[in-house]
């Protein structure tokens, strides 16, 4: 299905799955869209290159879960966002097995980008100032169709790509 339609991703995987009202940390990878999923490991490989071991933090995020982080300050979103539908992570480091966000983390910007991701550095829009910077946050849908996302009326197909609202990937 296209852009514009609901496509059963969400709806046939996400919605049935266990983890779906649960307060825990998810890193279920088959709970990444299969488009996302190809992203973040082609953005991980090409890290890997540059000399970044990163690890899959979290995938998948339930609505009590994103309710808990919230009131704990660790975000300033009290509902849902792309993690919900399977189209963000968190990835970090990786250092002998444990999670770090410590160190430079300029580095996503631009395999984001390569990527077909938006970074959480800048949102996908670099010439603007951010006020919300969650460097480890990699999501398969631009900011501008969150909302429709969000309504149910629009889910990104395999093609989609988050750029062209915002003038393309950086070559």
């Amino acid at each position: 299905m296209g852009p514009g339609t609901v496509i059963s991703f969400y709806t046939d995987v996400i919605c049935l799955s266990p983890a779906f009202h649960s307060v825990d940390r998810i890193r279920i990878t088959e709970l990444l869209e299969e488009g996302t999923l190809a992203c973040v490991q082609a953005l991980m490989a090409d890290a890997w290159l540059l000399g970044h071991d990163l690890m899959i933090f979290e995938t998948y995020r339930s609505q009590p879960r994103q309710h808990e982080l919230f009131l704990k300050g660790v975000t300033r979103l009290d509902k849902v966002g792309t993690h919900h539908y399977g189209l963000a992570c968190d990835v970090v480091r990786n250092i002998n097995g444990e999670p770090s966000w410590k160190g430079d983390w300029g580095f996503m910007v631009g395999l984001c980008r390569k990527h077909g991701l938006i970074s959480g550095i800048d949102w996908g829009h670099p010439e603007r100032k951010h006020t919300q910077i969650d460097a480890c946050h990699v999501q398969r849908i631009a900011v501008e169709d969150q909302t429709q996302l969000f309504a149910g009326t629009f889910y990104p197909d395999k093609s989609y790509d988050p750029y062209p609202i915002i003038g393309g990937p950086e070559q």
